[in-house]
């Protein structure tokens, strides 16, 4: 299974922290690596739940002033060898799962907006069924991850484009929401879905993990530049939809909880959650 994770925003909501650290390095708490917290980069913990899922194929798309993202993700020898006991050990298991993928990293020039970062991505995923995961936001969940939940559902039915992942919320205006209705087979079948409407037609938002067969492609060469004069994803989920492909999505679970690091007040909730729950 192939992943791509963008990482290409701006993150001018954070600045001036952003101006030299990209957002999605933006540091929360975790026990991934045992009983005791560590203070690790999102990106990295996204990484690290990525491989827990055994993908170890990654395409990371990430913006030309962002290098610190791919020297954190490049095994440094030296750097090890300076290291002893406790933070040796540390750095030592994150190398290894480094040395054990394949990563490809992808210039997106101009940040021209996440429909736009996933397009770059067409030649690494040759024709592939794929998942996207956006660098800025991680679920914490005590049951199945998402990503597998989706590649589940996609696995069940051959007919399915595209699985979405999506959440109740009170405000969605942030959000790509969906047009949705029940289906049989225990999952949404996605009628609609617009980008950050200012009257949305449901109460739902798409979080931003997906599964996707490689037509996704077709319609993201055919988008026009949406929202925020940007090229928009959920236009090219909404294409498929009118080519009468199969567009379905499926709830978080209870008990999942999203960890954003877009704004100051999600980043905020993402540190106190995020220790909490470790």
């Amino acid at each position: 299974m192939k992943c791509v994770i963008t990482a290409a925003g701006r993150g001018t909501r954070l600045l001036p922290t952003t101006k030299e650290m990209p957002k999605e390095m933006m540091p929360i708490f975790t026990k991934i690596y045992g009983k005791n917290r560590i203070v690790i980069p999102l990106l990295q913990y996204i990484f690290e739940q990525l491989y827990a899922s055994n993908i170890r194929d990654y395409c990371f798309v990430v913006g030309r002033e962002k290098r610190s993202i791919e020297d954190h993700f490049t095994p440094h020898d030296s750097y090890l060898r300076e290291l002893s006991g406790d933070s040796k050990s540390l750095i030592a298991k994150f190398y290894d799962r480094l040395q054990n993928s394949h990563l490809v990293w992808i210039n997106q020039n101009k940040p021209q907006g996440f429909g736009d970062a996933v397009r770059l991505a067409e030649k690494y995923i040759h024709g592939d069924d794929f998942v996207v995961h956006a660098g800025d936001v991680a679920i914490l969940s005590r049951t199945k991850h998402p990503i597998l939940r989706l590649v589940d559902v996609a696995k069940s039915d051959p007919n399915i484009s595209a699985v979405l992942l999506c959440k109740k919320l009170k405000d969605v205006r942030r959000y790509g929401v969906p047009t949705i209705s029940k289906s049989s087979e225990g999952y949404y079948t996605v009628n609609e879905v617009e980008e950050k409407p200012l009257r949305p037609k449901s109460n739902f938002g798409i979080l931003p993990l997906y599964y996707f067969r490689s037509d996704i492609f077709d319609c993201l060469k055919k988008i026009k530049r949406g929202k925020g004069n940007e090229y928009q994803l959920t236009d090219a989920i909404q294409k498929l939809i009118e080519n009468d492909r199969k567009v379905v999505a499926i709830p978080v679970n209870s008990g999942d909880i999203e960890i954003d690091v877009g704004t100051v007040e999600s980043y905020r909730y993402a540190q106190e959650i995020s220790y909490k729950k470790a």
